[in-house]
């Protein structure tokens, strides 16, 4: 009740007009940068939290946080019109979000992913507000073992429920640690795989990667089909939303187990894209016809959204409580707070009541204007596909090479784009999984450094990741996910063997 009482006063406290203003503001700025590739909510609010300096504390992180939340729906929009994702959390999204734009449903993809984004982001909230001090106490357990426990999960569970040949995602995977190992080691401080390339010190970014890799690969791979650039036509009918709407009352538990791994990622913190891939193969695997997915299934875009969306609100809940950011965006969050001279910690909900309320209720009405605003504006995203293809692919080309150039401010990381592009296309031309390179590559560095981190403690022994039931029983299910094809091939040879000695 008392928790009740403080959420009514924070309502109260967020509903005001300016915030409300505030509000808006961040929503409409947050699905540009989310648009926009290369950018992303970190960078973004980074970009602007200097201009938050002269305003009230509540007002200026209501803006920013609302800012994130555009950032999480904007994602997905690129990713579905033209399979270029602009966060690194919406590379899931485009599984099957672009095929629904190619078959020129191109509304109800939107539609299904601005929907499950809200939802998502509404379990988490309120999640946050009943648990918060229990999930505050679990998040403490968590040492370098146990994030190391999480990781490999995360890892296991793409080979074990991927509905590619086992061999492919493995060798993608490998490939992809082998590009975040690249740069100077945060442990020794010696240079890996540099060949004296003082550009590659601090590796290849991932953002980079990923233009390159989905964008430029795209474009070269429709290029090779012949230059048919032509637009789609989208027309939109606000039926046409309450029937996707209608449709997706079906994927109820979708949105629950999306909901229940997304705020797991967030608040361990494993974040929101690991939580997205996870996500999109846990759907596959229950799903009643898995062959649909990769090829237009609605239940592809339900899933990653509803996940990222999940992970990125619960991410601040450890960033409150133990002044711990589970996501880059809340670091960036947390540096403001400290500015404005506010501590983050448990005594934070004792002695800025308003401040922490205030933020909690604007999450609720923050992603209500979201959807809102996404919605409204869904024709006009849609109508993008009108435009031939021939005069938006220049365009694409210059954004991305834009998006590249600004991550560092050089050029390297366009050459880099470029190289990554024409992976990429032969990645899709050989048929390999492009999803395993991409997770390995951003969890690559943060499983190396808690592995080592992990085997420091236990001066080299491996007993630390069975040491307790909670990494235990992580680490036994990352196990279980590795050798699931193993088991599945074994059903089928024996079925093979009853079969033959049958007939």
């Amino acid at each position: 009740m008392q928790e009740l009482a403080n959420l009514a006063n924070g309502f109260a406290v967020a509903a005001t007009l300016p915030n409300l203003g505030f509000m808006l503001i961040g929503i409409t700025l947050g699905v540009l940068i989310g648009v926009l590739p290369g950018l992303g909510g970190a960078n973004g609010i980074a970009i602007l939290l200097p201009l938050t300096f002269g305003m009230n504390p509540t007002s200026a992180i209501i803006m920013l946080s609302c800012i994130y939340w555009g950032a999480l729906f904007g994602g997905a929009i690129t990713s579905i019109l033209f399979n270029i994702p602009g966060e690194p959390w919406s590379v899931a999204t485009t599984f099957d979000g672009h095929p629904m734009a190619q078959q020129g449903k191109a509304a109800q993809a939107l539609t299904a992913a601005f929907t499950s984004s809200f939802v998502g982001a509404l379990l988490a909230v309120v999640l946050i507000t009943l648990l918060a001090p229990l999930l505050a106490q679990f998040a403490l357990k968590f040492g370098p073992a146990e994030f190391f426990a999480v990781q490999l999960l995360t890892f296991c569970s793409f080979v074990g429920m991927s509905k590619e040949p086992a061999a492919k995602v493995l060798a993608a995977m490998m490939l992809g640690f082998a590009l975040a190992a690249v740069g100077m080691d945060n442990v020794t401080g010696q240079l890996r795989m540099t060949f004296g390339h003082t550009e590659l010190l601090k590796g290849f970014d991932f953002l980079i990667a990923v233009i390159g890799l989905f964008g430029i690969g795209e474009i070269l791979l429709t290029m090779e089909e012949g230059l048919a650039f032509k637009g789609k036509s989208a027309k939109i009918r606000f039926g046409e939303v309450l029937e996707t709407w209608k449709q997706m009352l079906r994927y109820w538990k979708t949105f629950l187990r999306s909901t229940a791994v997304g705020c797991w990622m967030g608040i361990t913190p494993g974040g929101a894209t690991p939580a997205s891939f996870m996500s999109y193969g846990m759907a596959r695997r229950f799903s009643k016809n898995p062959q649909g997915f990769g090829k237009g299934d609605v239940e592809g875009v339900i899933a990653p959204e509803t996940a990222a969306h999940a992970a990125g609100t619960s991410a601040l809940l450890p960033m409150l409580t133990l002044g711990i950011p589970g996501s880059p965006t809340a670091a960036v969050l947390l540096g403001g707070l400290l500015i404005w001279g506010l501590q983050p910690g448990p005594m934070l909900f004792v002695e800025q009541k308003d401040f922490v309320w205030g933020l909690i209720a604007s999450m609720y009405l923050g992603n209500i204007v979201g959807l809102i605003v996404v919605l409204t504006t869904v024709p006009w995203w849609a109508a993008i596909l009108r435009i031939p293809f021939a005069v938006i692919a220049p365009v694409i080309i210059v954004i991305c090479a834009i998006g590249a150039y600004t991550v560092n401010s050089s050029m390297f990381d366009v050459w880099s784009m470029l190289v990554f592009g024409v992976l990429g296309y032969l990645f899709k031309k050989l048929k390999y999984p492009l999803a395993p390179l991409v997770l390995a590559l951003v969890l690559g560095d943060m499983a190396e450094g808690s592995f080592r981190q992990a085997m420091l403690l236990s001066q080299g022994s491996l007993s630390i990741f069975w040491s307790n039931g909670l990494v235990g029983s992580i680490f036994g299910l990352a196990m279980l996910l590795l050798v699931w094809p193993l088991w599945g091939k074994a059903k089928e040879l024996l079925r093979a063997r009853e079969r033959a000695a049958g007939g």
